[in-house]
């Protein structure tokens, strides 16, 4: 199936850029509840900071998708989700893909994947990610079929 209604890159950005302040906040907030104050006075290094927001992180970005029809706050707030290449949303296999080994080629890269990912954005008429390879996804600003609360009127 050939994907339909494709994001661009800077509806994506956008996206993300919500996404990414949501996660911090949940984060601090969460982190702050559940460790009090000693939470805050950490530093930013690997520890029980960065390891709780990286399991914070991996829920968000992972389970939200699953259980909303590929929408994370963010992309429902731009319009835009996450499906299958088929046009379904994404499993749990899906999206561990695409957050953890897309995040891992990245990494392993030094970012000159997420580099060659962005200009595939840009530039490829199906504008996927390398991400969106690996995990055989796409973003579109089609609605789920059937979900009349996601339609827009």
């Amino acid at each position: 199936m050939k994907p339909t209604q494709t994001a661009g890159f800077w509806i994506r950005l956008a996206a993300n850029i919500i996404d990414g302040i949501i996660v911090m906040v949940i984060v601090y907030l969460l982190g702050a509840f559940l460790f009090g104050k000693s939470y805050l006075e950490r530093d930013s290094g690997i520890g029980t900071v960065q390891i709780f927001g990286d399991v914070v992180s991996l829920i968000y970005f992972v389970l939200i998708p699953i259980v909303w029809s590929g929408y994370l706050p963010g992309k429902r707030l731009c319009g835009i989700r996450i499906v299958k290449i088929d046009g379904q949303k994404p499993t749990i296999g899906t999206m561990l893909l695409r957050y953890i080994v897309g995040g891992l080629v990245y990494t392993v890269s030094f970012g000159i994947c997420l580099i060659i990912s962005i200009f595939m954005v840009a530039f490829r008429e199906d504008k996927r990610a390398i991400h969106d390879f690996i995990a055989g996804t796409y973003v579109t600003k089609n609605p789920p079929a059937g979900h009349k609360r996601f339609e827009r009127g």
